[in-house]
């Protein structure tokens, strides 16, 4: 709040006025920040008196304070700094005419009274009026920074509509003993946050463009990219504190970059306090707690060819281009800086580290994890291959490897027929027994034996039962179980002619066939536990309905392809449509004969089938299905005979009659003519009744299945 007055009376009378205001609404005024009766007053950045605004001592101090040039750089950097504004100042060149004499080729360095003048002159007329101007919050601020090897250079400016810039303030800052061991790079990226901080009142909260001449910069605070992953952890902090400012940042060659410059090289003799860097502290304890100290270190550093030339540049600056054996150091000078002569991503010199290294593998944790923790720690070029053979190296890490990543599968060949190889392996124990698996490769047709022991003999009994029922196989396949792999065995196998492969020790991939039904078997057994039944019948239970499913591999069902057909099953006797089938069959077989029924006790000629199906009397005695009857031949004989199988004794007359009358010579005459008739022998006749009987014979087997139901 400021009061004014013209005059002293007027001036008492507002201020009375406005104490009144102020206790009206209950508002009080701190007296120890009050001043009363001054003629002058710095107030938003500038000097307030009764002749109006004037600039304030601190905006020129920079430049007023500025130390007297004391050799041809110094001159060179303040001339530039002048020149910088020389259109807003006529005649410029009159008066800096005894300093650019000192800049002449061959020139011999003495400072005389017109080159202090000029100086002093120079310095007038640059913070004057005619170039400063006061601070406009509607115009474009634009803050110049540059570094020095011990001072910091920052001009805060506005630009003109014309592209020109007038500047609004200097400052500059002489570095401290701690900042002067910064890398290049470090002490650029400092002037950019010093002179952030030092005008933060003008460019907090609104848009403002950064100059630099340090190009690598851009990539670390440009507000458009992401902090890069690898920057030094000092640059990463100062990136954090401008992303709280809007900005943007530019790039100025060096030549045009004079302002900034100018004032970094010959700077205020007030150093800047010398603060303890918590990063730097944390790089130089985890220096000292290696094998070797950061004092070795930098001793070292010093004797290395390589190193101590990546010493001098990260102070002074790098090359546009560097040397070979220095590229990796080049393509990482963005990243490296330097404390207490040490360089920073704690780069150890080549003599200490095979000493670093045996530390690090101490603990023999693991190449990646050894990687790890050297990244956090220390860097030099190769390091990453040194840390690999160190752990190949390693008798202690060789053998506690862990397997390797598994190869692609390579399957089996699938056997083009049936029983062509088969797969075997023991389950078990389960419920004290042990079963052995057989596999067919082609159909995936299971066969298991439910034993007491796994002994190479038990096995072989087991598969010479199996081989009789489905013949000898080309190839069995197994693990290396000590029924296996017997001289007992092998002989078996031998002798007949059976190849067999073994799967590699500790590898039941291999066989992965019969390893994979011992999990299915297993769980089946397991499920079946509070079945009703035996074991043995469980696991009958089991292999019908996996041979009948189809299995995930071949779409088939094992049964299909080991013999052409599905079994049937009780789930089969759901379909009617089979029997009604079969049903239709039969009486296309029986049309067209005639329907005949006996009586118990009827008298009737039995087909005899002792004496080459001739014909033997007999008495129906019980009626034993629809087409089948209980026949007593004699006291002591009853035969179980079809209806197609006896006659009537009506019709028995004619029969032994044919029998009695057959003549032997006719069997062989043919059929002759009479009348345009055909006459067939009793031969022919005699025939088509033994036909007859032949059919029904056919059919007698499915009558009496018939009679079972």
């Amino acid at each position: 709040m400021i009061i004014t007055g013209r005059t002293d009376k007027e001036h008492l009378s507002n201020l009375e006025e406005v104490l009144k205001r102020l206790k009206e609404y209950g508002l009080q005024a701190n007296l120890k920040k009050c001043e009363f009766f001054k003629d002058k007053i710095v107030f938003c950045g500038h000097e307030i008196d009764c002749n109006g605004l004037h600039k304030t001592q601190d905006k020129i101090e920079a430049v007023v304070q500025a130390p007297r040039p004391q050799n041809i750089t110094e001159v060179r950097s303040f001339t530039g700094l002048i020149n910088y504004y020389r259109r807003f100042l006529p005649n410029l060149s009159a008066v800096l005419q005894p300093l650019n004499q000192l800049l002449e080729k061959n020139r011999t360095w003495r400072w005389t009274e017109q080159c202090e003048n000029a100086f002093l002159e120079a310095k007038r007329l640059i913070t004057s009026e005619q170039v400063l101007m006061h601070y406009d919050p509607e115009m474009p601020v634009k803050l110049a920074c540059d570094a020095s090897p011990y001072g910091l250079g920052a001009v805060l400016s506005h630009t003109l509509k014309d592209g020109s810039e007038r500047p609004v303030a200097f400052a500059s800052q002489t570095l401290n003993d701690a900042e002067k061991n910064y890398s290049q790079i470090d002490k650029e990226a400092l002037a950019l946050v010093w002179g952030v901080k030092k005008f933060q009142a003008y460019l907090y909260g609104k848009r403002f463009t950064l100059v630099t001449d340090h190009q690598p910069l851009l990539s670390i605070f440009s507000p458009k990219k992401g902090i890069p992953a690898m920057t030094a952890a000092r640059l990463q902090r100062y990136a954090l504190f401008l992303a709280s400012h809007m900005y943007d940042i530019e790039f100025k060659p060096s030549s045009l970059h004079t302002n900034a410059d100018g004032l970094s090289r010959l700077p205020c003799t007030r150093e800047r306090q010398r603060r303890v860097d918590a990063v730097d502290m944390f790089h130089t304890a985890q220096l000292e707690a290696l094998p070797v100290t950061s004092t070795v270190i930098k001793q070292e550093t010093r004797k290395d060819v390589t190193l101590s030339k990546v010493y001098t540049y990260t102070m002074s600056g790098w090359p546009a281009t560097g040397r070979k054996e220095l590229t990796p150091y080049f393509q990482r000078r963005n990243e490296i800086t330097t404390y207490q002569g040490c360089l920073m991503w704690g780069m150890i010199p080549q003599k200490c580290q095979h000493l670093v290294l045996q530390q690090l593998h101490e603990g023999h944790v693991g190449i990646v994890q050894m990687k790890l923790l050297a990244r956090s720690h220390f860097w030099w070029p190769g390091l990453d291959q040194q840390i690999e053979n160190m752990a190949k190296n390693c008798s202690g890490c060789l053998e506690t490897l862990h397997m390797p990543a598994p190869v692609p599968v390579h399957p089996w060949e699938w056997p083009a027929e049936p029983w062509q190889r088969i797969n075997v392996d023991y389950a078990g124990p389960f419920e004290k027994h042990m079963f052995l698996v057989i596999v067919d490769a082609h159909s995936k047709w299971p066969e298991v034996f439910c034993t007491d022991s796994s002994t190479s003999a038990q096995t072989i009994e087991c598969l010479r039962t199996t081989f009789a029922r489905f013949g000898l196989p080309l190839q069995l396949v197994s693990d290396n179980a000590q029924a296996f792999v017997s001289d007992e065995f092998t002989r078996f196998m031998s002798v007949n002619g059976i190849k067999h492969s073994t799967s590699a020790p500790y590898h039941p991939a291999t066989n992965g066939l019969a390893e994979r039904f011992v999990q299915t078997l297993k769980q089946g057994l397991r499920a079946a536990k509070r079945d009703e039944g035996t074991l043995q019948t469980k696991l009958s239970k089991f292999l019908a309905s996996y041979r009948n499913t189809p299995h995930a591999t071949t779409n088939e069902s094992p049964a299909a392809l080991m013999f052409g057909r599905p079994l049937r099953t009780q789930l089969d006797i759901m379909k009617p449509n089979r029997r009604n089938e079969v049903l239709n069959k039969q009486a296309k077989m029986l049309s067209g004969g005639r329907e005949r029924h006996l009586q118990t006790g009827q008298e009737v000629m039995v087909r005899d089938y002792r004496r080459g199906g001739k014909w033997t009397r007999g008495t129906v005695h019980t009626q034993t299905g629809p087409r089948t009857y209980q026949v007593q031949v004699s006291p002591d004989i009853m035969w179980r005979r079809h209806i197609n199988q006896m006659h009537s004794r009506e019709n028995s007359t004619t029969i032994e009659r044919e029998q009695a009358q057959r003549d032997p010579e006719s069997d062989t005459q043919g059929t002759v003519e009479d009348g345009g008739a055909v006459k067939r022998p009793q031969a022919e006749r005699r025939e088509r009744v033994d036909e007859g009987a032949a059919i029904a014979d056919a059919i007698m087997e499915q009558a009496h299945t018939e009679d079972v139901q």
